[in-house]
């Protein structure tokens, strides 16, 4: 039998944004725009999603991968918690994420909306341990990164 194993990791990702801060954040704390563009997708069609946005509020996603991915069908979860916010400067959350029924990872998510060059600079910072069958370190962050980019096209609209 082989021991349970955990890795640990911590990535953060910069970005800038065109608007003020308090538009920035809009983009998260409105259930429906971050619907747009943090739980819909390419690979994969949502069951669900629920955003309770206040300290304590809860945020679920439920979905399942499409066709396009080898593994049409298979059910991803995400169940996470508001743990702090801070209007228009900053959201902390905490999460899990299931694949197939088995949890992957649970991770701290931080969020800093700073006045920058007449936007804003987002601060995101991730920590996270993944556990046995997690997608790691890097794909996270590779999808995180494509989900801010994603956040900067509803920014736009």
């Amino acid at each position: 039998m082989t021991a349970p194993s955990v890795q640990q990791d911590s990535f953060t990702i910069e970005r800038f944004y065109p608007k003020q801060p308090a538009a920035v954040f809009a983009a998260f704390a409105d259930p429906g725009r971050k619907r747009r563009w943090y739980a819909e997708g390419e690979t994969h069609d949502v069951d669900d999603f629920v955003m309770q946005f206040e300290v304590g509020g809860q945020e679920n996603l439920s979905s399942r991968l499409n066709a396009s991915t080898p593994f049409a069908g298979v059910p991803l979860v995400r169940r996470g918690s508001f743990l702090d916010i801070v209007t228009d400067s900053r959201i902390v959350s905490a999460a899990t994420m299931e694949i197939g029924g088995r949890r992957i990872s649970a991770s701290l998510e931080t969020f800093e909306f700073v006045p920058a060059d007449g936007g804003t600079r987002l601060v995101f910072t991730h920590q996270a341990v993944f556990f046995e069958g997690a997608d790691g370190p890097q794909m996270r962050r590779q999808g995180w990164e494509l989900l801010l980019d994603r956040m900067s096209a509803e920014l736009a609209r």
